[in-house]
């Protein structure tokens, strides 16, 4: 069956079915191998995408700017100082806008429901480039970083360590279930994922075959083939740094913990930025196991291939 993604808004990969991601790790590999080699295109010549910012942003503000520029479109920024998002505008009223004059618009911020009204009211492609509940386009760079280092990604096992309950754990809950990688969540009982985001990914794991787990014992990191863990404090929650870090400081990932994996080849990821000496130590994520730094260049090829398949 041909995929077509044309005019569709990425807001979750809740919407998007295993064939339709898979597409897209296709895709993103090709335009990978068309950068290396050199080749040049203008496939966005006469394209605009808004770029809306309440958060800050180096990767996902860099990617898209990038992968949009170099095929010949016009990419504009726009943070929460340069236009009315919700302030004297209504969210509604400004996707109206938006949608008449750009050809896709990318949100970064807070609250899912903005990304969601956005998408319902501009009649564009849109994208989330972040929110408290979802991170849809690092979990399909860390897929494809997984599948660069391991082949297919079907029954590998991912390992989560850390807050189970942030916006990049539930993507990545999300997208192992709909492709069939085995997820573990190492966690502190008070930072779950969400029982009915794991209820709902336990019915889709069923039919891909992928196993879910999670528990409060770091020993449950054994077969892993790829440790992952994001920072303590997540943008927005600044104020409770010093519980997180009294909850979280059991689960940092460091080479003690790599090693209870028992695979020489397993590999450390991290969506970035880092806290080194919190979440992670320097001599995991600097070391020859770490895959970070090709996942945040990964970033690009993936919003490259999203964009190029729904514009």
């Amino acid at each position: 069956m041909t995929v077509s993604l044309k005019g569709r808004s990425l807001l979750t990969w809740l919407d998007y079915s295993a064939q339709e991601i898979r597409y897209l790790l296709d895709l993103s590999r090709q335009v990978k191998d068309e950068g290396k080699s050199g080749k040049t295109f203008q496939r966005f010549s006469g394209k605009t995408i808004a770029l809306l910012f309440e958060k800050r942003s180096t990767r996902t503000r860099c990617a898209f700017e990038t992968a949009f520029g170099e095929e010949g479109g016009h990419p504009v920024f726009l943070s929460t100082d340069d236009i009315q998002l919700g302030a004297k505008e209504s969210i509604e009223d400004t996707a109206r806008v938006l949608g008449r004059m750009f050809s896709a618009i990318q949100f970064r911020g807070f609250k899912q429901e903005t990304v969601e009204i956005l998408a319902k009211y501009s009649g564009v492609p849109v994208y989330n480039g972040l929110t408290d509940i979802f991170h849809p386009t690092q979990a399909l760079a860390d897929i494809m970083t997984l599948e660069e280092n391991f082949g297919a990604v079907q029954g590998r096992n991912l390992c989560y360590v850390g807050d189970g309950r942030n916006n990049v754990a539930r993507s990545l809950l999300v997208i192992c279930s709909k492709l069939g990688v085995n997820f573990t969540v190492i966690c502190p009982p008070e930072l779950k994922p969400e029982p009915s985001l794991w209820e709902q990914c336990a019915g889709l794991a069923a039919a891909s075959g992928a196993r879910l787990l999670t528990s409060a014992d770091t020993g449950a990191a054994e077969g892993s083939d790829a440790i992952y863990t994001d920072v303590w404090v997540s943008m927005g929650e600044e104020k409770i740094k010093e519980e997180r870090v009294r909850l979280l400081s059991p689960y940092q990932v460091n080479q003690a913990l790599m090693d209870k994996t028992g695979k020489k080849g397993a590999i450390f990821l991290h969506c970035l930025p880092a806290v080194k000496g919190e979440e992670v130590t320097a001599d995991v994520i600097d070391g020859p196991q770490s895959m970070a730094w090709e996942q945040a260049e990964n970033r690009k090829h993936t919003i490259k291939a999203i964009m190029l398949a729904t514009i």
